[in-house]
């Protein structure tokens, strides 16, 4: 079924698509969402226990801040790159959708990884330190396939993950050139070459390779940050080297 004109005026009890703000279409059988592209001011919008198998319709919708979509026939998780663009949302129900897999940790890594500034997903608050796991854990995803025939859904189109990034790169930070440089840069870091004075790869033990990984993964995920999420890096990162300051300084009095 099609979601249609009159259908959405008369749930929002609206006269124009334009200034519905919140729509409920729970458990109303629809396919078809495109009349979203037609409601740019819409902030929350219920699609549970339908049949939708793409979100492409909503990436309009801008001021979006709520997405609820449990139930439903997003099959590939690549179809949170229509979310991407969504500056406003916050909550997102994607539970109980093919695309949610059979690893639960994998999902929510995923989508946290690709929705960052979500504030609640499933009906579970999302943490700082799950977002922080995420830019690791999670899988990034490019704009879905339509090149598939027939009439199902896209195939899923994943980017590399955190881990496998980092696998393909240089795995001395000392290489990885002029754009790591200029990252650390935007970030107020030192450069590798001042804090890993003797570094060799040959002479690195397990636990350095490990961090020099991580932090090879972080330098590719921020790439795909804006202003905002850079900032919001930054002071992370202020942070966090002021508790270790003052715990260094405890150690040392001590």
């Amino acid at each position: 079924m099609k979601l249609t004109r009159k259908m959405v005026l008369s749930r929002a009890k609206a006269s124009e698509l334009h200034s519905v703000r919140k729509l409920n279409c729970w458990g109303s059988h629809l396919t078809d969402i495109s009349i979203c592209r037609e409601m740019p001011s819409l902030e929350v919008i219920t699609l549970s226990v339908n049949s939708i198998s793409t979100l492409e319709p909503v990436s309009r919708c801008r001021q979006l801040s709520e997405l609820y979509l449990r139930k439903n026939c997003i099959s590939s998780l690549a179809e949170l790159f229509y979310l991407k663009g969504l500056p406003c949302l916050r909550v997102l129900w994607l539970a109980e959708n093919p695309c949610c897999g059979a690893c639960p940790h994998l999902y929510r890594m995923t989508v946290l990884r690709n929705l960052p500034r979500l504030q609640k997903l499933d009906n579970r608050a999302v943490t700082e330190e799950e977002v922080s796991r995420a830019l690791v854990e999670g899988e990034e995803v490019t704009a879905p396939s339509r090149q598939h025939s027939g009439n199902g859904p896209p195939e899923p189109s994943y980017t590399l993950s955190a881990e496998d990034a980092a696998a393909e790169m240089p795995r001395d930070p000392l290489s990885l050139g002029e754009e790591t440089s200029s990252i650390q840069g935007q970030l107020g870091l030192k450069p590798f070459r001042d804090q890993f004075p003797s570094f060799s790869q040959r002479a690195a033990t397990s636990s350095r390779r490990n961090r020099n990984n991580v932090l090879t993964a972080v330098l590719l995920l921020l790439r795909e940050l804006d202003s905002e999420g850079l900032e919001a890096v930054h002071q992370r990162v202020v942070s966090r080297l002021q508790a270790l300051q003052k715990q260094e300084l405890q150690e040392a009095m001590e």
